[in-house]
């Protein structure tokens, strides 16, 4: 019988697809679909099985394959747990020794050698014991770092097709990374996205393709239908107390406890891929259950950076820079690592997006200095005009720049705001020994452009007015 060629390539396929292995991690699970070679599955724990898409039981192996890492991994730490029990019983079986009773005559030399001889191996005993000991937790420790349990579990029948595990949420968990790097003093900003993926499950995964997703795999929404929006007399009803009762109290503490927990590598280096918003994808994925993070590059790209000295005196005393960049992809994490060339400027840096573009907030600008004091009493009255009272109040801003070097810097403060047209809210001046650079934006928001030279001080004054009726009382 001759095969063509056609028809041989088909059965290839179909026996490469046939043994072909994917992962999907998602928010709330992991999906792990693959052709076992044996019943063997890990040291899982709460993972549910399919062959087939019909379920299967599970049952727990009392001889773990000597060929599976993760057994080879408890069975060394059951050698030393036993060496520690040997180690035990030797120093107990010493002590019964010694408390035999003493012979009739009494040998002293015999006596001084049997003390130093029981005396050198006990204290050996007790060091040996010792070393066990720590080495015994070490690697519990380790073990467990890798998997949720010591027992081994495989399936209770052969599964000779595809078999899918399905891994409850935090066992096989992932995240993103983004590390910035400045370049061209800061004029580009080179944007390199990580993948970070950790799987802790007692399964050993290798899986042809893998995808992460920013979802959860259960998602329920609600049908919603249009109601109409009815208008009618009001009619007042009757007021009613409610009292929760402890139990629906309690429940509700459990609820959001519930909600707040669940919201919230030496072999050739995987490749990721950005597939698309918050979804990503690695070929050839090798993730051994080890609870260390396999970390993967996804992607890399530039785009023009602006940077400024940006302070908000009246929230804190500090200057910051913050860097903003239009991404070309979205960004997922809003924690960063920023470099510049190979200096360090921050580990964990903090962006969002805002006005059309993203902000790096960079570092702290420790050479410049900023006080802020008021210079009138608030309850002072400046003067009664009819029936209207006109009140003056303002504050004086310090800077200092103890660099060598000049420092330009955006100063943002503010004035009071009113929503009403009984309380009016007016900018008598921004003064200084020199101009400055200033304008008034909404909301009483001041947007003030300085210079510092080096080991300058400067002093601004911001004073402003409020009008309103001599009876009414206000606050701000």
């Amino acid at each position: 019988m001759k095969l063509s060629i056609s028809t041989l390539s088909l059965l290839l396929l179909a026996g490469s697809m046939a043994d072909a292995s994917s992962l999907a991690v998602y928010q709330d699970q992991t999906i792990y679909d693959l052709t076992p070679k044996d019943n063997y599955i890990g040291f899982a724990k709460g993972v549910k099985v399919k062959c087939e898409g019909n379920t299967v039981a599970l049952e727990t192996m009392y001889d773990c394959p000597a060929d599976k890492r993760l057994c080879k991994e408890l069975l060394s730490l059951k050698e030393t747990q036993q060496k520690l029990i040997a180690i035990q019983a030797n120093t107990k079986v010493l002590d019964e020794i010694v408390s035999l009773p003493r012979p009739t005559t009494f040998d002293a030399g015999a006596w001084i050698e049997s003390a130093r001889l029981i005396g050198t191996e006990k204290a050996a005993l007790l060091t040996k014991a010792k070393k066990a000991s720590e080495a015994l937790t070490l690697k519990e420790s380790a073990f467990k770092k890798q998997a949720p349990s010591k027992k081994a579990l495989a399936l209770t029948q052969r599964c000779p097709k595809e078999l899918e595990l399905t891994i409850p949420y935090g066992y096989v968990s992932f995240s993103t990374a983004y590390e910035a790097d400045m370049l061209n003093d800061e004029e580009m900003i080179k944007v390199t996205q990580y993948l970070s993926v950790t799987n802790r499950s007692g399964i050993d995964i290798e899986a042809d393709t893998a995808m992460f997703y920013y979802r959860s795999a259960h998602q329920y929404v609600n049908p919603i239908h249009f109601n109409p929006w009815i208008v009618r007399k009001y009619e007042p009803g009757p007021v009613r107390t409610y009292r929760k009762s402890m139990m629906k109290e309690a429940n509700l503490e459990m609820m959001a406890a519930d909600e707040e927990n669940a919201g919230s590598m030496p072999m050739a280096a995987p490749v990721a891929s950005y597939e698309d918003a918050r979804e990503y994808k690695i070929q050839d994925l090798t993730l051994p259950s080890t609870g260390v993070p396999l970390n993967v590059e996804v992607l890399s790209w530039k785009a023009p950076l602006k940077c400024e000295v940006r302070a908000y005196p009246y929230v804190s005393s500090r200057a910051f820079y913050v860097c903003a960049f239009k991404p070309k992809f979205q960004i997922d994490s809003n924690r960063w690592k920023i470099r510049s060339a190979k200096e360090t400027i921050n580990e964990n840096a903090v962006g969002e997006y805002r006005d059309e573009h993203y902000n790096l907030y960079a570092k702290v600008e420790e050479d410049i200095q900023i006080q802020r004091k008021q210079i009138v009493q608030r309850a002072r009255e400046t003067g009664i005009f009819g029936g209207t009272a006109r009140k003056k109040d303002g504050f004086v801003l310090t800077l200092t720049n103890k660099s060598d070097k000049p420092k330009a810097l955006t100063l943002i403060d503010r004035i009071p705001t009113s929503t009403t047209e009984e309380i009016k809210v007016k900018l008598l001046k921004v003064s200084s020994d020199k101009k400055v650079d200033y304008k008034m934006v909404k909301d009483g928001k001041i947007e003030m452009k300085l210079i510092l030279a080096a080991n300058e001080s400067k002093k601004i004054e911001v004073l402003f007015e409020l009008s309103y009726d001599k009876d009414m009382k206000i606050s701000y």
